[in-house]
């Protein structure tokens, strides 16, 4: 059984309809690249995901469990959300608190273990990410790539289902984004579920099980990386990638 299942999925702001109709699946520990143009939908789809914007019509389902619905309450909402992890683009770490504090403050707000399990779960996540020396530094004081590498850190922290990125990359410069990138693959080592929106393409190539290109709110091309980049058979997708091998 899938442990992501999207059907239908429609999202519109005023006169604009963002999404219009999305649908796929993901099976445990699978990887999905979702890239496509700016306004092509991509990170509305990821906010609904998370539930920090409301779809207007579809389902979400995890491990077959239907969490959409009319009238949802703030607390079935704050529940939802556990399902899902989300990194932004600009990292959004709490300027106020150490690297470890950031980490720990909502897996201690859910009370999802004692103190000193949360810490010693922290701290093993700092490790992965190749951050144990930071843990009591402030934001500030860190790079962005670092920056990035807690924000990955403080998801995981959560036990989430799915972990979702959201141009994990776009915030950095060329040389902190190698450091980040490696962060992201080595995750799917660990039998991580993620959703990565992102415009590099040869990590896409390199690391996704399956491969969504979005245009104009709907997916135009799904499949593994070697038929949506190598042998892809929308219009709209060849002229998108053969612009993407120009940029980048």
């Amino acid at each position: 059984m899938a442990i992501l299942e999207v059907n239908n999925l429609r999202k519109g702001f005023g006169a604009t309809d963002v999404l219009q109709g999305v649908s796929f699946s993901l099976e445990q520990g699978q990887v999905l690249a979702i890239i496509g143009s700016s306004g092509s939908g991509k990170t509305t789809l990821l906010r609904c995901l998370n539930f920090l914007e409301t779809p207007d019509a579809g389902e979400i389902k995890v491990n077959g469990k239907v969490l959409t619905g009319d009238h949802l309450s703030d607390q079935q909402i704050r529940e939802n959300r556990l399902h899902f992890g989300l990194v932004f683009q600009n990292f959004n770490l709490f300027p106020q608190y150490t690297v470890l504090e950031n980490i720990t403050l909502a897996p201690s707000l859910m009370k999802l273990g004692s103190p000193g399990e949360i810490t010693e779960r922290a701290l093993k996540l700092l490790d992965q990410v190749g951050l144990s020396m930071k843990k009591d530094a402030y934001p500030y004081q860190l790079s962005g790539g670092q920056q990035q590498r807690v924000a990955i850190a403080r998801a995981l922290a959560m036990n989430p289902q799915v972990l979702c990125f959201d141009e994990p990359t776009s915030a950095l410069d060329p040389e902190l984004t190698g450091e980040v990138l490696r962060v992201i693959r080595g995750l799917k080592d660990k039998e991580n579920t993620m959703i990565v929106v992102t415009h590099e393409m040869d990590f896409a190539r390199s690391v996704a099980d399956v491969v969504i290109y979005m245009a104009d709110g709907v997916i135009e091309e799904m499949g593994t990386p070697e038929e949506v980049f190598d042998h892809p058979r929308s219009e709209k997708t060849r002229s998108f990638i053969r612009g993407a091998q120009q940029t980048f």
